[in-house]
């Protein structure tokens, strides 16, 4: 038997953390974030409404059917790659819990029983009703100036994940092309790469490139990386960030520069994965404090049925420790442009000489306790799949 189930929708309320203080050196006024709450939800309720209207065309149909079997044919060609021979389980969080309220010492996961002759439709689709992450601060630690390359592992030790994002226009339910990517998260034990400040000591400093990188959107709007689960430190639930750049222009070097800032978001994971994870090494090293989903400062619960900041995800094998695949559909107004936002910061650059700390960068706070797994600096080569 195989174990399969959906990750549902957070539609409960929760109180904003006001005594987060998050990673050393992530510093926010708590006023200025509760005012970007509301206007975050204000503007996935009007961009569900407009994404409703298309959501049941023919060509959102199509290209729905090609997303399922897409994500069918990735689990299965990286189990094949990496010999995982036992069967795969998808897991369900408690929808009953969620709707009375996120509070996720209370949430329990539920296995459904599911046949291995199952369609791939109920497996791989997602939930086209709530697909939209509205815009959140990008959060710490931004680096410009990062390779366009699928694998930003750089060795890192953590649990294998292969996250694909497929970003569709509100207006028309479709996959938008051409959009740059660029995704980065700590490591297993909450330190962030490109950093090298009080707080956060990154092996590398400065120079140091892991679990950072860019990628391009295909014809359905779809990108694809190869990384490892993020790690937590102290104020913060388990994120993951992603960026998204419009009209780039793409140099030699395999980075690129310039565009729109089209969407600023942030992923989370549920708090059922985050223990599983976080039983295994190097993440069991972490002593910093874990700070759950109901207190993240973003009010990541407080969805209010709108969007769903939660991928869905499948266990590559039995075990967590064979990896996870893990897909989330994103909307996006493609004419917006967030470059000037107050919550867009670069706080360093890399270029050919390495890393730079720009005015944006910040300080403060004290250096994360947990060991940090060593990673080599890239070669500059696109590193191979899974």
């Amino acid at each position: 038997m195989v174990y399969f189930s959906k990750l549902a929708t957070a539609v409960a309320a929760a109180c904003l953390a006001t005594t987060a203080i998050a990673h050393p050196g992530e510093h926010h006024d708590h006023a200025a974030i509760k005012r970007e709450i509301v206007a975050r939800n204000q503007m996935a309720s009007a961009a569900r409404r407009s994404i409703d209207s298309c959501s049941s065309s023919l060509k959102h149909r199509e290209l729905s059917a090609r997303s399922i079997a897409r994500r069918a044919e990735t689990l299965h060609s990286i189990r094949n790659a990496r010999g995982i021979k036992s069967k795969p389980q998808k897991y369900r969080r408690d929808l009953a819990t969620l709707e009375t309220y996120e509070a996720v010492d209370h949430n329990e996961t539920g296995l459904v029983d599911y046949t291995v002759g199952s369609s791939d439709t109920t497996i791989f689709s997602a939930n086209t009703s709530c697909i939209l992450t509205p815009e959140v601060t990008d959060g710490p630690y931004y680096v410009t100036g990062e390779l366009i390359r699928k694998n930003v592992t750089e060795g890192q030790a953590g649990i294998p994940l292969y996250l694909e994002v497929q970003y569709l226009d509100i207006n028309t339910c479709l996959g938008v092309p051409s959009l740059y990517v660029d995704i980065w998260n700590c490591n297993a034990t909450g330190v962030y790469s490109g950093i090298n400040v009080t707080g956060n000591v990154a092996d590398g400093g400065w120079d140091s490139t892991f679990l950072r990188g860019i990628q391009s959107t295909d014809d359905d709007g779809v990108v694809a990386f190869e990384t490892i689960f993020p790690g937590h430190y102290e104020g913060r639930a388990i994120h993951t960030h992603l960026l998204v750049h419009d009209n780039v222009t793409v140099l030699a070097n395999s980075t690129m520069q310039g565009g729109a800032v089209t969407h600023i978001g942030q992923l989370f994971w549920p708090e059922t994965l985050r223990s599983a994870v976080e039983a295994t090494y190097p993440y069991s090293t972490n002593t910093q404090a874990v700070t759950s989903n109901a207190e993240d400062m973003w009010s990541i619960v407080q969805a209010e049925n709108d969007y769903d900041p939660f991928p869905e995800f499948v266990y590559l094998g039995e075990s967590i420790e064979d990896g996870l695949l893990a897909w989330i559909q994103v909307g996006v107004n493609v004419t917006a442009d967030y470059s000037d936002d107050d919550y867009y910061q670069v706080a360093a650059v890399l270029q050919a000489d390495g890393g730079h700390e720009t005015s944006d960068s910040v300080g403060g706070g004290s250096a994360p306790s947990g060991a940090m797994p060593s990673g080599a600096m890239p070669s500059g080569a696109v590193p191979s799949g899974f």
